[in-house]
């Protein structure tokens, strides 16, 4: 799973990482949160197929997903991006969807969104419930990414869900956390993945304008930082007789 891929340079980190970690892990299936790879803002076509093109099997997404106008039609062509499922009915594409790994393993994939700090969707928890449910009768390994601002309800999300799905995996905040573990139940669980984008900015973006607005808190226009990358992922050993998270490592390199 790679942590927020912001801009650019989050795209340049996932070409010239992805490739060789697929290679020297074994990696089956690789998941990436892309709601920021669109210059910071949303996914387009191009840029899906940029992803898709260097290794990444699913995107998932989160509150940015609406940023790119484009995304509206070709979010419901293209299976392999998941948005946020607690959007209310009538929300352009799939909250969660099953895929196929390299080595032809299914696997579920479900993307929530928070609420704490964040847009105020239909319950994250209980539409966890409903998706497990509908998913739990054609896969035995699923895996969430819980897209959320606070800690807390993330912590919350990986505890209500353990044993029940094999993976938690928090993002958003796009600072990689160090609390990676297994729960008693067997689910692997971060709070948040971490960034994959700009390494000299604020959560990406150029730090001058946030400084600014921070000490004048007068409006300032955010852009991409440029400049060397981090790239920030957790690698997820799962056992596949039982369908639990038997690892979880975390990833993080730097140009």
């Amino acid at each position: 799973m790679i942590g927020d891929i912001v801009g650019r340079p989050g795209r340049r980190a996932v070409r010239q990482n992805l490739p060789a970690l697929v290679s020297q892990f074994g990696i089956d299936v690789v998941i990436a949160n892309g709601e920021n790879a669109a210059g910071g803002n949303g996914i387009t076509r191009e840029v899906a197929q940029e992803l898709f093109s260097c290794g990444v099997d699913v995107i998932t997404m989160g509150n940015h997903v609406w940023n790119q106008k484009e995304i509206y039609a070709y979010i419901n062509q293209e299976a392999r991006i998941v948005r946020p499922a607690n959007y209310p009915p009538g929300a352009p594409g799939r909250g969660s969807g099953i895929f196929r790994t390299r080595s032809g393993i299914e696997l579920g994939v479900i993307n929530i969104s928070g609420r704490i700090f964040m847009q105020e969707l239909d319950c994250p928890f209980r539409k966890a419930d409903e998706l497990i449910s509908q998913l739990k009768s054609r896969v035995g390994i699923i895996f969430v990414d819980f897209h959320a601002e606070a800690s807390s309800e993330k912590m919350a999300m990986g505890w209500y869900l353990d044993g029940r799905v094999t993976a938690v995996c928090g993002t958003h905040t796009h600072v990689q956390t160090a609390d990676e573990r297994i729960l008693p139940g067997g689910t692997a669980y971060i709070t948040d993945v971490g960034m994959t984008g700009p390494r000299n900015s604020v959560i990406g973006v150029k730090k001058e304008p946030v400084i600014e607005k921070f000490i004048t808190q007068m409006p300032r226009r955010f852009e991409v930082a440029e400049g060397l990358y981090q790239f920030n992922a957790v690698l997820v050993d799962i056992d596949g007789d039982s369908c639990r998270a038997a690892a979880i490592e975390r990833i993080q390199n730097y140009e």
